[in-house]
């Protein structure tokens, strides 16, 4: 990992005056800490779209610094994760909404 903390804005997001964060997700103390924009969409099928596009993402920027990635294998082991996670949570959603 580099020095930096923070990861950069994309350019898009800063060109786009309708531009907003609706995720931000930190590692410390041992946990996972998460900023969220809960009401982008009144629709949670919404939600779906994102986690979706997102683990398809993550997959492309792995095989980007690993060429020998097999992102269809590498997805499939994302979803293994996901619904392990989703089936026997490790950890209890908690916190406060805040605005």
């Amino acid at each position: 990992m580099g020095a930096e903390k923070t990861l950069a804005i994309p350019e898009e997001a800063q060109r786009d005056k309708a531009s907003f964060e609706v995720l931000r997700v930190w590692i410390a103390e041992q946990g996972q800490h998460v900023s969220i924009r809960s009401g982008a969409w009144e629709d949670p099928f919404a939600w779906g779209i994102v986690l979706a596009d997102l683990a398809r993402h993550i997959a492309l920027a792995h095989q980007l610094q690993n060429k020998d990635t097999n992102p269809e294998a590498f997805l499939n082991r994302l979803l293994e994760g996901f619904e392990a996670e989703i089936e026997n949570p490790t950890d209890e959603p908690e916190g406060e909404v805040t605005q």
